[in-house]
């Protein structure tokens, strides 16, 4: 009867065996570029000094920011778009490159002249050189993260491993070198060596397109298709950010109604507990590329997600429950006593995350995103009400619980809609 079982399992999963794949190189992706990436500013805490290691992470904070604001849905359009037009599919995904890489090159000088008239700390450092650097850094990391998207769309998450593995060891070994022998180690450096990352990593993917022979048409622009689905490509912007409210908002809504201590201890909670966010997202996002090629077979391939996001989410949510206190006792003891219920209850909310991560998916796919960033953004309201709610009553515990209740409620009211995705046909 197992064996059965088993059997029958598999058949259900080699019919979608895209879809794991690419889904797996996004999970993988963010395990890896975590765990060097934990590795890398160790490190650079040891090798550099701490004013420094201080001003290049909120500068890198910075420019992850303000990159994903360059982005401008592009990455998004792309995953639903290339699977539709893949005859033009190369000129689409450099435009759209060019396009985040100007944005988030604008938005990194704007930022880094900027800033340091607001205050002083702020300032990225002395001279043009540091300016263009930074927003050097914004404009290729603006660009990769569309790049990333595109693959998907492609559904070549492979490439998007590897270019991600590659970011994450260069940049760890070059801070390695350069932190023993440099003569000058200030946080410019940290900067350039993030950006040396990704343009190995982009090289990397460069001579695969020439050693494929599509170097060319990746050279080519063509803006008409972007400029006329640039209405639909700032949709699905606006849905995005709504998505990452809560998550950008919840750090300061934990230091403005408890302490900034406190807000320590939930940071990386918050960080731990998204490991288990990412497998519901990762679906999502290679849903929309496979659904929008072959739209007839949506409905099967909404029921092996939510299989796959259930299996996922069991064992994600039971890693959390059994392995938190071992992981928040690595960065700091006091952590593990205090935030382990924390990250307990924070990561039960994988469950209602796969079915938003479901609804949102399906409404990109009937071009009802106005209604779901709405949604979305009333959601995310009630999450931090939840949150805020929780922790007047009952502290850090309380915060994560008020927001669970707040998403479950969330949740439950897009359940329908994927409920009858789901069962279209059969």
């Amino acid at each position: 009867m197992k064996s059965a079982s088993r059997q029958s399992w598999r058949l259900q999963i080699i019919p979608h065996t895209g879809l794991v794949i690419n889904a797996g190189s996004l999970v993988g992706s963010t395990a890896i570029t975590s765990g060097l990436g934990f590795i890398f500013w160790w490190l650079a805490a040891r090798l550099f000094p701490a004013d420094a290691v201080g001003l290049a992470s909120a500068g890198i904070s910075a420019m992850m920011l303000l990159s994903t604001l360059a982005v401008l849905g592009l990455g998004t359009l792309l995953v639903g778009e290339l699977p539709r037009d893949p005859e033009n599919a190369l000129p689409l995904i450099s435009t759209a490159l060019f396009i985040a890489g100007l944005a988030g090159g604008g938005l990194g000088i704007a930022f880094a002249l900027a800033a340091p008239l607001v205050t002083p700390s702020l300032a990225i450092g002395q001279g043009p050189e540091a300016v263009l650097l930074f927003g050097a850094g914004v404009g290729l990391t603006a660009l990769t993260m569309v790049l990333d998207q595109a693959l998907i769309g492609l559904l070549r998450g492979a490439l998007q491993l590897w270019r991600n593995t590659l970011f994450a060891t260069a940049k760890l070994l070059i801070l390695a070198a350069l932190g023993f022998w440099a003569a000058s180690r200030d946080a410019l450096l940290i900067y350039g060596i993030w950006a040396a990352g990704n343009i190995i990593s982009l090289v990397y993917l460069a001579a695969v397109a020439a050693r494929r022979g599509v170097l060319p048409q990746l050279c080519r622009l063509r803006l008409g298709p972007i400029r006329r689905l640039g209405q639909v490509a700032l949709g699905h912007h606006a849905l995005n950010l709504v998505l990452q409210a809560p998550s950008l908002l919840l750090p300061m809504l934990v230091t403005a109604l408890l302490s900034a201590s406190m807000n320590a201890r939930f940071y990386i909670a918050w960080m731990i507990a998204s490991f288990a966010f990412v497998g519901p997202a990762s679906l999502g996002t290679v849903l929309f590329a496979i659904a929008s090629a072959e739209p007839d077979a949506l409905a099967q391939k909404v029921r092996m997600t939510l299989k796959l996001g259930l299996a996922f989410s069991l064992l994600a949510a039971g890693a959390l429950w059994l392995g938190s206190g071992f992981v928040l006792g690595i960065f700091n003891h006091s952590y593990a006593e205090q935030a382990t219920p924390c990250v307990r209850i924070l990561g039960l909310g994988v469950f209602p995350w796969l079915i938003r991560s479901h609804y949102v998916t399906l409404r990109r796919l009937q071009n009802r995103t106005l209604e779901a960033t709405l949604f979305v953004a009333l959601g995310a309201l009630l999450e931090l009400l939840g949150a805020a709610m929780g922790a007047q009553m009952g502290g850090l515990t309380g915060l994560s619980v008020g927001w669970l209740l707040a998403i479950a409620v969330e949740s439950s009211l897009m359940l329908p809609a994927v409920r009858a995705a789901a069962i279209l046909t059969r």
